[in-house]
């Protein structure tokens, strides 16, 4: 079983390897803590924030993610597609996710804003309904993905398939349109 946390305010820790393993937390703040040497276990966040924290090269196999909102969070090269896909509900305001994957995941109406998404994986993903607001896409990839709904109009430098990629009622700036039409080596301007 579990040991539980509810509503508890963390500040400044830097975790080791095991030290968040079979452990639920709900209600619980997380501020300026590092989890970057974390290789994650049966872990459970409920309704948590986490703030200018760094999860960077964490292995987060086995974490459910329930509500949870990161702020001015470095996210580096983390894999969320290995994540529990029940309830997965995630917000991400002003972090830096580069190289990150959601492979496979079902991400519906979540909210990236102000975030550095460079070569994030959304193959396969389940973007339906999801906000990119001023986010930088440069090389994130989307093939297969469902991004019907999705919100690209302030986002810059995606690269998107619409031959590979649903993008039914998707929204996109006119100034955006070219990361549609670049595998046909179109020239707008």
């Amino acid at each position: 079983m579990p040991e539980y946390f509810l509503d508890i305010e963390y500040n400044n820790i830097i975790y080791s390897e095991e030290e968040v393993n079979f452990k639920e937390f709900e209600c619980c703040t997380f501020t300026n803590c590092n989890f970057s040497q974390c290789i994650f276990l049966a872990v459970t966040f409920i309704d948590c924030t986490f703030n200018d924290c760094t999860f960077s090269n964490a292995r987060i196999n086995y974490v459910a993610f329930r509500t949870v909102t990161f702020n001015r969070c470095e996210i580096k090269e983390v894999n969320f597609a290995m994540s529990d896909k029940l309830i997965f509900e995630i917000t991400f305001n002003d972090c830096i996710l580069d190289f990150s994957k959601f492979y496979t995941l079902k991400i519906k109406g979540t909210s990236f804003t102000n975030c550095s998404l460079i070569a994030v994986d959304f193959m396969a993903t389940d973007l339906t309904e999801v906000l990119f607001e001023n986010c930088d896409l440069y090389r994130s990839e989307f093939a297969k993905a469902i991004a019907n709904k999705a919100n690209f109009k302030t986002s810059y430098n995606y690269a998107i398939d619409p031959t590979k990629t649903k993008l039914k009622k998707a929204v996109f700036s006119l100034e955006g349109i070219k990361g549609l039409l670049y595998k046909h080596e179109i020239i707008v301007k």
